[in-house]
């Protein structure tokens, strides 16, 4: 992956509001961790211009790595407009993951196609500890797909995440970071330095940044 396509896809981010950051009333994310900085990836499908540099920055990922695969899945909810666009923009097959089986109907979990002895690419919009990925790879595989990647936007790099990809033999493959977003973001003016020192700081140890910012108990 070029530098260029991480500054191109942290620019789209940026442009279209997808980027927040407040330090006074930081956001608490579900694992607890609070965050000056925050990624709504859901802007996109609004933005298709925006959007059309993230899909085609997939494909960049795909021949950068020589990923081979026969279909192409995304995890419900904020997954599936990535996984079904790419798919679409490529020929390939799509399925969707399910967070739960349904309690009703056919209770399937991945929905789309059957999957087994297929080789499966997951899409995410965003990793933070990495279980909604995980789990999906995990209903992959009870399905009898082969997944070994992962692609998705932007990763917080907790980790959790880098210790559960590991463990479970799965390579991560993000369009940016947050270090890019950060040097995009003051260069455009949408950041001061003390913003981007903020947002530094609490990826060099985001569980830690609550207590030394003075919002700890």
């Amino acid at each position: 992956m070029t530098q260029h396509v991480r500054r191109v896809v942290a620019g789209a981010l940026l442009e279209i509001g997808a980027v927040g950051f407040d330090s006074l009333q930081p956001v608490r994310f579900k694992s607890g961790i609070l965050s000056p900085v925050y990624i709504d990836n859901r802007r996109l499908p609004f933005w298709p211009g925006h959007w059309r540099a993230v899909i085609e920055g997939f494909q960049v990922l795909i021949q950068d790595h020589d990923l081979a695969f026969d279909v192409i899945a995304g995890i419900e909810t904020a997954g599936i407009p990535h996984s079904a666009a790419l798919a679409y923009s490529m020929s390939m097959p799509s399925v969707f993951i399910r967070k739960q089986v349904k309690d009703h109907g056919l209770k399937n979990r991945i929905e789309g196609g059957d999957v087994e002895g297929a080789r499966a690419l997951l899409i995410e919009d965003l990793v933070s500890t990495g279980g909604s990925s995980l789990s999906g790879i995990e209903a992959l595989r009870e399905a009898g797909a082969m997944v070994d990647h992962c692609l998705a936007i932007v990763s917080y790099g907790f980790a959790e995440a880098v210790e559960g990809f590991t463990a479970a033999q799965i390579t991560l493959h993000t369009l940016t970071d947050f270090q890019t977003i950060a040097e995009v973001g003051v260069e455009n003016g949408l950041f001061g330095h003390n913003e981007m020192d903020t947002i530094l700081d609490w990826l060099a140890d985001p569980h830690g940044w609550a207590d030394r910012s003075g919002f700890g108990p």
